[in-house]
């Protein structure tokens, strides 16, 4: 069921991520900002050449070559820790959608379509995508599974038993750890 939720979650994620962009850049020019929520949301059609938040620019294919190294990564933190939680498997497949999204960006065009500009007045966010909201909400989930459950991101040391054990609980009266000794 993890690799369903997986897969589904990342595929839902590159399609609709291509999709609109396939749209915005068929109906938008670039570096036009066009009002869709008066300033708050805004669609500025922009190529970036770089990686996340536009830095280092120029160098989509480096970022190209390093994404096929993360997606194997993902792919291999699914298989070790993606049965653990379904919190885990979530955020995986939320940050496997979004690279293969930009990966398939840098790949066709040589840069990542993004348009999405949300902020007031002089006070922006970065101009993101689908793709860069899915990895956005992957660290996000990824600190909250930290801060609320760092359980689920530890070896544990304790096997099976430990890998069992309910958030914050143990899964045996003998499993209580060093402190126990």
């Amino acid at each position: 069921m993890a690799w369903t939720l997986f897969a589904v979650l990342a595929t839902a994620i590159v399609v609709s991520d291509q999709l609109l962009k396939q749209w915005i850049v068929a109906s938008y020019r670039p570096d036009t900002k066009y009002p869709v929520v008066g300033d708050w949301l805004r669609i500025d059609l922009i190529h970036n050449a770089g990686g996340l938040f536009g830095l280092f620019q120029n160098t989509a294919p480096a970022f190209a070559a390093v994404t096929i190294g993360v997606v194997g990564l993902i792919v291999w933190l699914q298989l070790r820790w993606g049965w653990h939680s379904w919190l885990i498997t979530l955020a995986l497949g939320l940050l496997l959608g979004g690279a293969i999204g930009n990966f398939i960006d840098r790949i066709r065009f040589g840069y990542v379509v993004d348009f999405a500009d949300i902020g007031v007045g002089t006070w922006r966010w970065y101009v993101f995508n689908i793709a860069d909201m899915a990895v956005t909400c992957f660290f996000l989930l990824l600190i909250g599974i930290w801060l609320l459950a760092p359980r689920l991101l530890s070896s544990g040391g304790g096997g099976d038993e430990a890998a069992a054990a309910p958030i914050g609980g143990v899964a045996s009266s003998d499993a209580q750890g060093p402190a126990a000794e």
